[in-house]
């Protein structure tokens, strides 16, 4: 009686907030109708996933008007990275564990919510959601611990649920969903942690009935191969790789083609990314960091083009690809464009899956450039760290990462929240004969246990022409990690940034027009849509996800753990509404807190290095915390044997975020704790300086003499 009563008062608030008008039906055509800017219904709004509006009321003569209608605080939920969307004057979001909130967009009143209840502990689940998909009036979204489920968009009703993965493996969902033709397909990620098989899943919209499945690497040749793409992969596989997974999760990228009823897939990473441990006599290891083309219907393999061959530095391919149809050569050419983590950009005739161009867009030193006879890399000597190490540009960050680019067909220009930090990689002689994949070591590199100065990495907007295959313009934006962007017809790309700043920019110049100061930074991509006839812009706000896991590097802006807030923005033009106070930004080295009766060895503070590994993800690596969990160095419980035990073993905080470690030995937990001391007590001296500075130029010189052939 009462859920009868609340979907009544939900209804009748919804009449009242859209009107009487006829709901709008998102399908197949509403997404493929670009021309229609009043709702962002899908991820990158159309099939197409250009992230182009054509909306220009808000333009680059009046978006210094521009001002806040109204905020939200999410109090209880620890991520907000996730794309929202807007249908009907009605925004829908998911955010932390996949929590699901529908959101009047004119006055930022939840209509209703709901808690799909996550449970259990897999590492990658602290990146969060990333955004949900919305099809005939359902609401469907993937779950952290693998389940896939469809709501109700008027009430919030579960309607259906399906467990996508074993719950039992390192799989997790944090990408978004995409939905056409009746289907909707979910991958996953995992594939960092070990023991990982990637796929793709399609099930009926309606009903959660399972229709097809495609794996993207092959699985052990004894058992049989699920198709004939598995059996043309095996063969450039070697060893016994099933055994370790394989890795090739889609964790992000997905589109639609409806031109063509195709469905093309972002593959990502090797388990582990040593290559030569994976597929110890070599090998392109297919389908990894990969565009692959699937029947969308059937889920037959139709074609791929692998960016990365041969992978070993986490180079995914699992970066949003853009459909558009350009003029090359004076001709129109249907395309796909793709900028992977590797650095190069890429155009696709997607008629063929054959390569058009592609050229570097950032600094890029373990290729020289592309074989256009090949579409092979031009790989320079030593960037697989044939010798045990090598220092190259970029690293497993990535030149591009999955915060998503936007593509406006008014100035030809691609928009991309670029980034330039380097990578070190190091497997300290580990060999496919000594080396077992574990839980402690699933990459089969060296661990990395040093703060990362704020010097690190830098980022930039970027614009980019994808017929030239040149910059068009750059320009700096702070940090080393920005939020995902769009473009309008009113000549406007919007990106919330690092420093807390939402900033909308001259899309032909890349001058900055207009600010607002959010009170925390961000890495979520905006959404902009109409309710009643008039343009909105949303976005979330709130820091959280990989970023943080940097050290100082992420800690420089100075948001802190659960200090700040986590926020849903929507402006319109002349609003006025004030934002809730929230506190300043507290850069600079957390104030340690410390017990001198707590004794340390050194052979504890070594074991805990280890098990940290485990904490970095939160916590940042060096326990230098990035600005999405406490520091651990200026936080009491680690000072507190039970209260620790409670929380880090017991899950005594599960519901703010922090799950349980119910593995961890009471020496494991001593460990941890010697770690952490050790940190909090830890000031680095002249000569350890020194030293840092020194190991660096050693690597770039080593590095420089091996391409140039002068040592081995």
């Amino acid at each position: 009686m009462r859920f009868q009563f609340r979907t009544l008062c939900v209804s009748l608030l919804l009449t009242l907030t859209c009107g009487s008008a006829a709901a709008t039906v998102i399908d197949d055509a509403a997404l493929n109708k670009v021309e229609d800017g009043s709702n962002w219904a899908a991820w990158g709004r159309t099939f197409d996933e250009q992230r182009f509006s054509p909306l220009d009321q808000i333009n680059t003569q009046n978006v210094s008007k521009l001002g806040l209608a109204w905020s939200l605080d999410f109090d209880n939920i620890w991520n907000v990275s996730s794309q929202p969307v807007a249908v009907d004057g009605v925004i829908y979001t998911a955010v932390g564990y996949s929590h699901v909130y529908a959101i009047d967009a004119l006055t930022g009143k939840v209509l209703w919510d709901y808690d799909p209840k996550v449970t259990g502990r897999k590492m990658g689940m602290a990146w969060g959601s990333r955004g949900i998909a919305f099809y005939k009036g359902k609401v469907l979204e993937g779950a952290q611990d693998g389940r896939l489920f469809a709501l109700d968009a008027k009430t919030g009703k579960l309607l259906w649920e399906v467990q996508t993965t074993d719950p039992k493996d390192n799989r997790y969902i944090t990408g978004a969903p995409r939905v056409f033709d009746g289907k909707v397909i979910i991958g996953h990620g995992g594939a960092d942690f070990g023991f990982v098989r990637g796929y793709v899943t399609t099930y009926d919209v309606e009903t959660g009935k399972e229709l097809w499945r495609w794996y993207v690497v092959p699985g052990n040749p004894k058992d049989g191969f699920e198709d004939e793409s598995q059996a043309a992969a095996a063969k450039t596989w070697t060893g016994e790789w099933w055994k370790n997974g394989g890795g090739g999760t889609v964790w992000n990228a997905m589109t639609y083609d409806p031109k063509m009823d195709r469905i093309y897939l972002g593959t990502g990473n090797g388990s582990p990314w040593n290559h030569k441990l994976r597929s110890p006599q070599g090998g392109d290891n297919l389908y990894l960091c990969s565009i692959v083309a699937l029947d969308a219907k059937t889920g037959k393999y139709l074609w791929h083009y692998q960016t990365t061959p041969g992978e070993s530095w986490d180079f995914n391919s699992t970066m949003d690809m853009v459909l558009a149809n350009v003029q090359i050569d004076g001709k129109p050419r249907n395309v796909l464009m793709h900028a992977p983590k590797n650095g190069f950009f890429y155009v696709l005739d997607r008629d063929t899956g054959k390569l058009i161009s592609a050229e570097k867009i950032g600094k890029v030193t373990w290729a020289d450039h592309i074989d256009m006879k090949t579409g092979r890399p031009v790989e320079t000597r030593g960037a697989r760290y044939e010798d045990g190490e090598a220092l190259m540009w970029p690293g497993s960050g990535g030149t591009h990462n999955w915060q998503p680019m936007a593509y406006s067909p008014d100035t030809g220009l691609v928009y991309i929240p670029a980034r330039e930090m380097a990578g070190y990689y190091n497997d300290e002689g580990r060999t496919p004969k000594n080396w077992e994949m574990s839980l402690a070591d699933p990459m089969g590199l060296n661990g990395f246990f040093d703060d990362i100065p704020k010097e690190a990495g830098s980022t930039s907007l970027l614009a980019w022409n994808p017929v030239t295959q040149k910059q068009a313009w750059r320009q700096p934006t702070p940090g080393a990690t920005n939020g995902g962007v769009i473009v309008t017809h009113g000549g406007l790309v919007f990106q919330g940034r690092s420093d807390g700043r939402f900033v909308a920019v001259d899309a032909k110049d890349g001058k900055e027009l207009w600010s607002y100061y959010m009170g925390v930074g961000t890495q979520a991509a905006p959404m902009t849509y109409t309710v009643n006839g008039k343009q909105y812009v949303t976005i979330l706000a709130g820091w959280g996800g990989a970023p943080a896991l940097l050290g100082s590097l992420s800690a420089q802006h100075g948001w802190v753990g659960r200090s700040h807030p986590r926020r849903m923005l929507t402006f319109v033009m002349d609003g006025k509404a004030k934002l809730p106070a929230s506190p300043p930004p507290s850069p600079g080295k957390a104030k340690a807190i410390d017990d001198p009766n707590f004794k340390t060895t050194p052979e504890l503070v070594e074991k805990g290095k280890h098990l940290f590994v485990k904490c970095v993800i939160c916590h940042g690596v060096s326990a230098v915390a990035g600005g999405y969990a406490p520091d651990l160095r200026a936080s009491p419980i680690p000072l507190n044997s039970a209260a620790f035990k409670m929380i880090v073993r017991d899950g005594a905080l599960q519901p703010r975020g922090m799950p349980p470690f119910e593995n961890f030995s009471d020496e494991d937990l001593l460990a941890l704790q010697n770690y952490i001391r050790d940190r909090a007590r830890y000031e680095p001296g002249v000569w350890d300086q020194i030293k840092s500075i020194f190991n660096y130029l050693r690597l770039l010189i080593k590095m420089e003499l091996v391409k140039r052939g002068w040592i081995d």
